[in-house]
């Protein structure tokens, strides 16, 4: 395969995913491999289900070893992770970036899942040609965050876990809550005006992103919010960690 293709894992709290990108279109170029995510989310096991998934995208692409990104759900920085997002404690303050290379036998690229998810809007989807502040919110479990100021990503900002109201935003804001106590779109709306309105004070933005699985359903919930700031819905939703990995395993 020409270098232009890298290869993009993204590893979650259920599910460890990945393929081969093509970097100038943004597209698969394979199809998605997907493993669970082992029970406990414990290094030694997810290390060994990332091992087995790149072997079969390795098999798909003829043995190249091609660039390779991944993205975690932890804050990451200089290659350590910081924190741990529905995987095993144990990997707070782990050189995570040192351990995958030395199980994945090549050099990677490592960064937090949220800023892929970031990143990848800003090259392929709705953050491209965007000037000013950008910020790509995912609703999950927890509510990830990327802020793109001017083309440039500011990493690790964890907005999700901004305190409102006496509680972690996340937990009261997230497509989980929704689930959990069981509420009507526009009951988990009004949840989310009070959370983007929070973001807006404190940070002006020319753009809010929303991604995650439930952003499939923007039409039922982001025309209730009454922002200043346009909000769209992310282009890239499953495959953004992928995208975002992958593009970054060039430089």
């Amino acid at each position: 395969m020409a270098t232009e293709h890298a290869i993009g894992i993204d590893i979650g709290g259920t599910g460890i995913k990945g393929a081969v990108v093509d970097l100038g279109t943004g597209l698969l170029v394979t199809e998605r491999f997907k493993v669970r995510t082992p029970e406990g989310g414990r290094p030694g096991d997810i290390l060994r289900a990332t091992e087995e998934l790149l072997s079969g995208i390795a098999d798909e692409a003829d043995g190249t070893k091609l660039p390779l990104g991944l993205c975690f759900p932890a804050v990451v920085k200089h290659g350590r992770t910081l924190s741990a997002a529905n995987i095993s404690e144990e990997w707070i303050g782990l050189p995570a970036e040192e351990l995958f290379e030395q199980a994945l036998g090549r050099e990677i690229h490592f960064i937090n899942d949220a800023d892929a998810a970031g990143i990848a809007e800003l090259r392929y989807g709705a953050i491209a040609g965007v000037a000013g502040v950008a910020i790509l919110t995912t609703l999950g479990t927890g509510i990830g965050s990327a802020i793109i100021n001017d083309g440039v990503l500011v990493p690790n900002t964890e907005l999700g876990h901004l305190e409102l109201d006496g509680h972690d935003a996340e937990r009261r804001a997230a497509y989980s809550a929704m689930e959990r106590e069981t509420l009507s779109w526009e009951q988990w709306a009004h949840r989310l005006q009070r959370y983007y309105s929070h973001l807006e004070f404190l940070f002006s933005p020319d753009l809010f992103v929303v991604g995650g699985g439930v952003s499939k359903h923007h039409e039922l919930f982001l025309s209730l919010l009454d922002l200043r700031t346009p909000i769209v819905p992310a282009v890239h939703r499953n495959n953004a960690g992928i995208l975002g990995a992958a593009s970054l395993a060039t430089r």
